[in-house]
C-alpha cells in the first residue's frame, strides 16, 4: 500500500495505464485472429483483405505509439502478409 499521496496518484494512473495497454493489445490479438479464422474458414477474399488492413492499421499505430516494440509490429505485419498472400495463391489455383 503506498503510503504517500503522490504514491497513491502513482497507483491509481499505472492501473489506468496498465488497463488501456492491456486492452489494445487484446484488441490487437483479436484482429490477427479473426483474419486467421476467415483464411481457415475459406470467406471471402474481400471480407479477408479487409481484416488484413485493419490489423495491419492497427499494428502500425501500436507500433508508432510504443505499446508493442516497432520491430515486432513490423514482424507481425510480415507474418500477416504471408498468410494473406499464400491464401490468396490458394484461391487462385
Amino acid at each position: 500500500m503506498p503510503l504517500h499521496k503522490s504514491a497513491e496518484k502513482r497507483l491509481r494512473q499505472s492501473e489506468r495505464r496498465n488497463a488501456r495497454n492491456r486492452a489494445r493489445k487484446k484488441e490487437l490479438k483479436v484482429l490477427v485472429k479473426t483474419m486467421q479464422k476467415l483464411i481457415d474458414t475459406s470467406a471471402d477474399k474481400a471480407v479477408v483483405e479487409v481484416a488484413y488492413r485493419s490489423a495491419v492499421q492497427k499494428l502500425d499505430r501500436l507500433g508508432v505509439k510504443n505499446y508493442i516494440h516497432a520491430n515486432k509490429a513490423s514482424r507481425k505485419k510480415s507474418q500477416l502478409t504471408r498468410l494473406l498472400n499464400s491464401y490468396v495463391k490458394a484461391d487462385k489455383e
